[in-house]
C-alpha cells in the first residue's frame, strides 16, 4: 500500500544510518555513497535475542530508496517462507533458518538466490535495541489498537483499545501473533508501526531545532544498530534522505496472496511453501525491474492518505 508523507519513516533511516559497532570491514576508509540516481537495497533484519550470539531473524525487510522518485519501497519476507539455502544439507528450510545458520552474509544470499534481489547493505536490531530506539524516536509513544487477546499473550498492563506504547510494549506489539493472523498479522504490525513513527518524525525533526538535533539522535541511534556501512556512508545516507524528503512509501509482503501453501517438514517444521516463479514475478513488477503492471494481490494495491 502506498502512503504519502512529508518525510521517510525515521525508522528506517535510523537503521539504513548503521551504527559504530559496525563489522571490521566498515572501518575502512571509503568513498561516501552518491544518492544523488541509483537506488540500493537495504536488507533489513530484526533478531530474536537480546544480546545473545544464537538468534533468529524475527523481521526480514528488505528496503529500496529510489531518490529520483521521491520514494521508498519496503518488501516483508515472511520469515517460515520454504527456500533453497545454499550449502544447507536438507537443501531447503525457512527463511529465517539462514540467519540461524550463518548470520546476516547466509541470508542475504539465500534472499538473492531465491528472490533475484540483489542487496548492497545490510542493518540489523535486537529485542533491546529496537526498544531503547522506539523510546528515542517516539518518546511519547505510539498510538495502536489493541486486543485483549494481545495483552493477555504479551502480558501488557494497558487496557484493550486505542493505547500510546513506549518501546518494550511496541516491541511486545510487533512480536504478537497467537491470534487468526498469526505471523500475517505480525507483518502488518510491524508495517503499521514503520508508517506510524513518521508523525512523531515530523514534531521532532522538521523544525530548525529538530534539524539541530538529528545528528546527535543519529548519534544514539547508532548505538542500537549493526551495518556494514561505515560513518561516512552512514552520515550521507542521512543527509541524503533529510534533503530530498520521501513523498511516496510502498509496501508489499511476500508470499503474496494466493501464491502458497502452508506444509509442515520433520527437518523445518511449519514452513509456507511458495510458488517462487510467482513471487519472483510480483517482487520483479513492484522493484519496477519489467514492465509494469497491476498486481492483483491485495498486499500490493496502492492507497492514496
Amino acid at each position: 500500500m502506498k502512503k504519502r508523507v512529508s518525510l521517510l519513516l525515521l525508522i528506517t533511516v535510523s537503521i539504513l544510518s548503521g551504527c559504530l559497532n559496525a563489522d571490521p570491514l566498515a572501518e575502512k576508509e571509503s568513498e561516501p555513497i552518491n544518492y544523488s540516481s541509483d537506488h540500493k537495497n537495504f536488507l533489513l533484519l530484526g533478531v530474536d535475542s537480546r544480546g545473545e550470539e544464537e538468534s533468529r531473524s524475527d523481521a526480514i525487510l528488505v528496503a529500496r530508496y529510489e531518490p529520483d522518485d521521491h520514494s521508498m519501497k519496503i518488501v516483508s519476507l515472511m520469515r517460515d517462507s520454504y527456500v533453497k539455502i545454499p550449502d544447507y544439507p536438507f537443501e531447503y528450510s525457512k527463511l529465517n533458518h539462514a540467519y540461524y545458520l550463518g548470520g546476516k552474509e547466509l541470508l542475504k544470499d539465500t534472499i538473492q538466490e531465491n528472490f533475484g534481489i540483489k542487496i548492497d547493505h545490510t542493518a540489523v536490531i535486537d529485542f533491546n535495541g529496537f526498544a531503547a530506539m522506539m523510546d528515542i524516536l517516539a518518546p511519547d509513544g505510539i498510538e495502536v489498537e489493541v486486543s485483549q487477546q494481545l495483552i493477555d499473550d504479551m502480558k501488557l498492563d494497558v487496557t484493550p483499545g486505542k493505547q500510546k506504547l513506549n518501546g518494550d510494549q511496541l516491541l511486545s506489539y510487533v512480536r504478537f501473533r497467537h491470534d487468526a493472523k498469526s505471523d500475517f498479522g505480525r507483518v502488518d504490525r510491524q508495517q503499521e508501526v514503520l508508517i506510524s513513527i513518521k508523525d512523531q518524525v515530523m514534531k521532532q525533526f522538521t523544525t530548525p531545532e529538530g534539524l539541530v538535533k538529528f545528528p546527535e539522535m543519529l548519534k544514539d541511534v547508532m548505538n542500537y544498530v549493526e551495518t556494514d556501512l561505515n560513518f561516512e556512508q552512514a552520515f550521507s545516507i542521512g543527509t541524503s534522505f533529510l534533503l530530498n524528503p520521501i513523498t511516496e512509501i510502498e509496501t508489499l509482503r511476500v508470499p503474496v496472496a494466493d501464491s502458497y501453501e502452508n506444509k509442515s517438514y520433520n527437518h523445518a517444521g511449519a514452513v509456507l511453501e511458495m510458488n517462487l516463479e510467482e513471487n519472483t514475478e510480483a517482487l520483479k513488477q513492484f522493484f519496477n525491474e519489467v514492465k509494469k503492471e497491476e498486481i492483483m494481490k491485495p498486499e500490493s494495491n496502492k492507497e492514496e492518505n
